[in-house]
């Protein structure tokens, strides 16, 4: 994470971070992200349900710059298997150059990681997982505990529809996050083919200047 980038990977960052849609315009990246609120804004735009913005307050004062960070590692970050530490916590809330950037390149991997395995859900709320809700409605008590005077056959009915819609709730994540990796992919080829094309132009003009 403290490794310095180099301007080619420096490039795709800013072209990633530039597909993200963001609350605030980016003006300056070490300012930008200092607050942690659009660090959580981008994790958000992959993973909606992982982050609740509500609990990142934009800031200028140090203290709450810490405590959104804080906040980012202790709910955020660590479902993505990722931890930025305190010491460079630190220097990112004090605007320090040449900071920001390694940690959004880590982070960036992180994501990519994730979306690469789709299966590992992280989208659902906070302390509730896809397996635990099939665990509670595969057993055949839970419905009746809330329907002890059902026809046992119609309860069964229920019980089959329950897993049914809890299956495609997941598939319909899974997809998802599936179209969230390609339209980045796109956007990075957009960006990669604009940067040639400008290439191009600039040759062509060295050429018929001579």
């Amino acid at each position: 994470m403290d490794r310095e980038l180099n301007e080619e990977e420096l490039q795709a960052l800013y072209a990633w971070i530039d597909g993200i849609s963001l609350s605030r315009p980016k003006r300056h990246i070490t300012r930008d992200f200092s607050d942690g609120v659009m660090a959580a804004e981008v994790v958000k735009h992959f993973f909606p349900k992982l982050v609740d913005l509500h609990n990142y307050i934009p800031a200028n004062s140090t203290p709450q710059k810490l405590s959104n960070w804080n906040l980012l590692n202790r709910k955020v970050f660590s479902k993505l298997n990722f931890h930025v530490p305190e010491d460079t916590v630190k220097r990112i809330v004090l605007s320090t150059a040449g900071v920001i950037e390694p940690v959004l390149g880590a982070l960036r991997e992180k994501i990519e990681k994730k979306l690469e395995h789709p299966t590992e859900n992280i989208l659902v709320a906070p302390h509730i997982n896809v397996s635990s809700a099939f665990s509670f409605y595969s057993k055949p008590q839970q419905t009746a505990q809330f329907y002890p005077d059902m026809d046992p056959g119609l309860r069964l009915l229920l019980q089959e529809k329950e897993k049914a819609v809890m299956a495609l709730q997941e598939t319909v994540e899974i997809l998802q996050m599936k179209v969230n990796r390609l339209e980045h992919l796109v956007h990075l080829k957009d960006m990669r083919i604009e940067d040639l094309m400008r290439h191009l132009e600039t040759y062509k003009a060295k050429g018929n200047s001579r």
